[in-house]
């Protein structure tokens, strides 16, 4: 009995001395007790891309919108759009875009029913017309140029889906079906001539100055009708932007060339089944290609690509820009990645294209395309679609009734998703790493909580943006390496009306916050 006693006392001494072992966490706390939160660890001298811009454009329907809605209707647009500036409560009044698309129209508009476009809306002035070039085409466009500038917008980029009618193969605004432009190259030195003209004619009588001139939209479809557009093989991009990069030269316009706005992005990468028409990283910027237009003077070092059809399922949602991240590093690694136009368009098992939504859902869906498209991609622009919808469609950020005089105006839930990073992340921000405490890849985060991290070049300031798709509240820390105490700011975007990028007050860097269900908040640390 006596032994039976002594191993009894053995057992639990060693037992007790394992217990009194130390270890250690990251954090160096000895014997830390289990987190019940999850911290996040920014890691501000781990640079990826530099953020330039976030923005959206102004097709269709600001030609009526900007020329004949009420002055104070058109001032609450432009504010929710373009405003930086925040209320008295610190809540800003808009999501401060800061680069602006405009549509150089094709003139659909001056054939009216017979234009072969059905909706109206989507028909477009042009400054081409059979009398010559009329220098005070599109003034509904123009107003929303000019609201832009006012409050701050710094960036500016015409696009042309289709040459003016009068240059087109058919004598309309969309093609008669192919491959091929739907224009003849003994017209390309006049498609060229007008471009030059209207980035010459606005900066005259606007004082606006185009950034970029993008001559070619979505080259992948053939473009029979519904909307202006053409089709464009890659042999023919590359001429015309050669004839255009000597027209601005020979003009001296401080105005880049931006291509090729490729309709999907695994178009930018590979051919599938649009040959002649897609791999754009390879043939325009690979020295070797035929088409290589990457050492001309006034072509703009970057790639432009359409996040459409991308967007659901791991497969699409990280393989594709995971490709175009690694298409661009094998070709010319100082080329930069702009996604150039997206809205909710398609259908799948978690969102539909159709039926007007001003609701949470589509906001957290696009939270999560642009969370992808700036940590996976490495986009350093990232552009929405129509900045202003009369449709019963996921394709606007500011909703409006399908009225060309007067009518009510929406804010959406996609409107203030998009302003958790665009009204945060400054022109020349980067993006920065972290490290989370629970250890979760990409592809284990996809469906729940997104983070992404951006600071000020200087160190003064870090944005994390947090996408919550989660139906729980997350607790979390932040720290900073090399930051040992700092004060932040929290924005939140829920389904609660009164969370519209709602300022949630401040913390210190040992305080615990949470992120809401469903919900988009962002820190600001100062």
């Amino acid at each position: 009995m006596y032994h039976i006693y002594i191993i009894v006392l053995l057992l639990l001494f060693n037992n007790a001395s394992c217990n009194d072992s130390k270890t250690e966490d990251d954090s160096g706390e000895v014997n830390p007790p289990p987190k019940d939160y999850l911290e996040i660890t920014l890691k501000p001298n781990n640079i990826n891309q530099t953020i330039h811009s976030f923005g959206a454009s102004d097709a269709w329907s600001t030609q009526f919108v900007g020329k004949n809605w009420p002055l104070n209707k058109r001032n609450q647009i432009a504010d929710y759009l373009f405003s930086q500036e925040v209320d008295g409560a610190g809540k800003p009044k808009g999501i401060g875009l800061n680069t602006w698309r405009f549509n150089i129209g094709g003139g659909s508009t001056y054939q009216g029913n017979n234009s072969g476009i059905d909706d109206e809306w989507r028909r477009a002035e042009s400054f081409l017309t059979i009398t010559g070039f009329n220098s005070d085409a599109q003034q509904g466009q123009r107003w929303f140029l000019t609201a832009a500038k006012t409050r701050g917008v710094n960036e500016f980029t015409a696009f042309s889906n289709s040459p003016p009618t009068i240059l087109t193969k058919n004598g309309k605004a969309f093609s008669s079906g192919g491959s091929s432009a739907n224009i003849d190259e003994s017209k390309y030195a006049d498609y060229v001539s007008f471009l030059a003209n209207v980035i010459e004619n606005i900066k005259e009588k606007d004082g606006i100055e185009f950034s970029y001139i993008s001559p070619f939209n979505e080259p992948q479809w053939d473009w029979k009708g519904g909307q202006e557009g053409s089709p464009w093989l890659n042999t023919e991009i590359a001429a015309v932007t050669r004839i255009l990069d000597a027209k601005i030269e020979e003009k001296n316009i401080n105005t880049k060339i931006e291509i090729a706005e490729s309709g999907q992005l695994n178009y930018l990468y590979e051919d599938s089944n649009k040959a002649g028409r897609a791999s754009h990283i390879e043939e325009f910027f690979n020295i070797g290609s035929p088409n290589y237009v990457g050492n001309l003077l006034n072509i703009a070092n970057k790639i432009c690509g359409h996040s459409y059809y991308t967007t659901y399922g791991t497969a699409n949602l990280i393989d594709v820009r995971e490709k175009v991240k690694n298409k661009i590093q094998q070709t010319d690694s100082s080329l930069e990645f702009w996604m150039s136009e997206y809205c909710l368009l398609e259908d799948n098992d978690e969102i539909k294209g159709s039926g007007r939504d001003l609701g949470i859902d589509p906001a957290l869906y696009l939270a999560r395309v642009i969370h992808t498209d700036l940590t996976v991609a490495n986009a350093s622009s990232w552009q929405w679609w129509l900045a202003i919808s009369p449709y019963d469609y996921k394709d606007g950020l500011v909703y409006i009734d399908n009225n060309k005089n007067d009518g009510e105006v929406f804010d959406s839930k996609m409107l203030w998703a998009l302003g958790n990073y665009s009204f945060f992340i400054k022109e020349g921000y980067q993006r920065i790493d972290l490290n989370r405490s629970d250890n979760q890849t990409i592809e284990q985060s996809i469906n729940g909580l997104l983070i992404s991290a951006y600071k000020k070049p200087d160190n003064s300031k870090y944005v994390a943006v947090f996408v919550n798709q989660r139906t729980i509240q997350i607790p979390v820390k932040i720290k900073v390496d090399g930051k040992s105490s700092f004060s932040s700011k929290l924005y939140q975007t829920s389904a609660l009306d009164s969370d519209d990028l709602a300022p949630k007050g401040s913390i210190s860097n040992n305080d615990l916050f949470n992120v809401p269900p469903r919900s988009i908040l962002t820190v600001v640390i100062e």
